[in-house]
């Protein structure tokens, strides 16, 4: 197996056509025919079902697509940063971070690491929770700010934000003209959740949060992002749990209500891989990180 193959193999699982996987790689199909069943003898598997029209991966080829394209991005990342140092530029720095973290500083972190490294190329990158745990321990980024209520085994870090949960209710809602709002005169409603395969601690919390005032969240709907738990709301299709910082989102047809009696809190990590060496530049980031920490408490 060698990359031009693993690059070819990869255009094929895209297209699932060989002569449109063949033009995209600018070439005819009988090389690219022959670079497939070259590959697929080294592996002894077949990579694809074929058929008059197109072709379908087989488990084996779903497999090595997950893998390729891992490897083909680690290969384009380590080609961008050589061509980074040798341009006199110091490198990239690739942090991983859930759609709710915007609204917790971390534009404001960056631009400070931005000003103390200006050489140095950051990259962002939306995942959930679950994604930036398995993308640190595959080294697919440096940083990530997770949720949760502890850090994940194999990732050192630190509590980067601390915040109460507040209920996010749609105007017009029999409790929204109050300033506070006790857990159980929600019972009987219906919760628009942070999906618990997105973010399974986010779920658990909202989940005792609401056990613990003798609620059971019924007709709940679970989304991915958070912007769509509050959209949803908006829209009528229930009320949320959300962390305190969602209230600057700025969304229309919500309103947002401490919470009284509720001891959840929601918890955002600034992880990384525990048994990499650190470079300049990600010291010059946990130090600027740390101190957004300080002015949170604040």
């Amino acid at each position: 197996m060698d990359l031009r193959q693993l690059r070819y193999f990869s255009v094929l699982a895209e297209e699932r056509h060989f002569r449109r996987a063949a033009q995209r790689l600018s070439l005819s199909q009988p090389p690219l025919s022959l670079a497939i069943r070259q590959l697929e003898r080294s592996l002894g598997t077949k990579l694809f079902h074929r058929n008059s029209r197109n072709v379908e991966l087989t488990a084996a080829g779903r497999a090595l697509q997950r893998e390729a394209s891992h490897l083909l991005r680690r290969l384009d990342e380590a080609r961008d940063l050589v061509m980074a140092v040798d341009q006199g530029h110091g490198g990239v720095l690739r942090i991983g971070f859930g759609g709710s973290t915007i609204y917790r500083a971390l534009p404001k972190l960056i631009r400070q690491f931005k000003a103390a490294q200006p050489s140095i190329e950051v990259r962002l990158q939306e995942l959930n929770s679950v994604e930036q745990v398995l993308a640190l321990k595959r080294e697919d980024i440096d940083f990530g700010f997770i949720n949760g209520r502890g850090l994940p085994s194999g990732l050192d870090g630190f509590r980067y934000w601390s915040e109460p949960f507040y209920a996010c209710l749609p105007e017009g809602h029999r409790c929204s003209k109050g300033r506070t709002v006790k857990l159980d005169d929600l019972a009987g409603e219906e919760f628009v959740m942070f999906g618990r395969s997105a973010s399974p601690e986010y779920f658990a919390i909202i989940m005792d949060l609401c056990r613990s005032a003798g609620i059971e969240p019924s007709g709940n709907h679970e989304v991915r992002h958070w912007m769509s738990v509050i959209s949803s709301v908006a829209y009528g299709l229930g009320i949320a749990l959300v962390p305190r910082a969602l209230k600057s989102s700025n969304v229309a047809g919500v309103v947002f209500l401490p919470l009284t009696g509720a001891k959840g809190v929601s918890e955002t990590w600034c992880v990384w891989k525990n048994d990499r060496e650190p470079s300049n530049g990600t010291k010059t980031f946990l130090s600027a990180a740390r101190q957004n920490v300080s002015l949170i408490k604040e």
